[in-house]
């Protein structure tokens, strides 16, 4: 009987537990710790994006995205089919999956990125995207911006 109880008891609580943790994992960090997406704290080295999905940490020159369509704007990464719309203030982010849709429509440091070059925050939605060969992705201001990042590539 007591065993029938148990059951019963984890039954309900467990899901709840679940759906807790991913909601918890979707919130920026306090800003005033230093961590997470909080973006009033300010460290010495870039911080990675918002949120890291087992995403591929961009190496070397970028090749210019003709179609953002293809990019997980959550888990920068490039896909070889279009991804999920999602309109928001008038703009179209596009996500992966249900998740990366909830995250661009409920946080906004998911549609921000830095660009590499000008240290700028630029709108995912209105950025030039270039893609690394390992699929990651890198957001920029500007053709110029895109341009002046891989020329450090090419003296090696």
């Amino acid at each position: 009987m007591k065993l029938l109880k148990l059951y019963i008891s984890a039954r309900m609580y467990i899901p709840a537990l679940i759906v807790s943790a991913m909601v918890l994992a979707a919130l920026p960090a306090h800003p005033q710790s230093g961590t997470g997406s909080g973006s009033s704290a300010q460290t010495s080295r870039e911080r990675p994006a918002p949120m890291s999905m087992g995403q591929p940490i961009p190496e070397g020159k970028v090749t210019k995205v003709s179609d953002n369509t293809k990019i997980c704007m959550v888990t920068n990464r490039a896909y070889d089919k279009p991804q999920i719309p999602v309109r928001v203030d008038g703009k179209t982010y596009y996500g992966c999956c249900d998740m990366c849709k909830s995250m661009l429509t409920n946080n906004a440091d998911q549609r921000t990125a830095v660009d590499p070059v000008s240290k700028q925050k630029v709108d995912k939605s209105a950025a030039v995207i270039g893609v690394t060969t390992n699929g990651g992705v890198i957001y920029f201001k500007n053709d110029k911006d895109l341009e002046e990042y891989n020329q450090k590539f090419d003296s090696k």
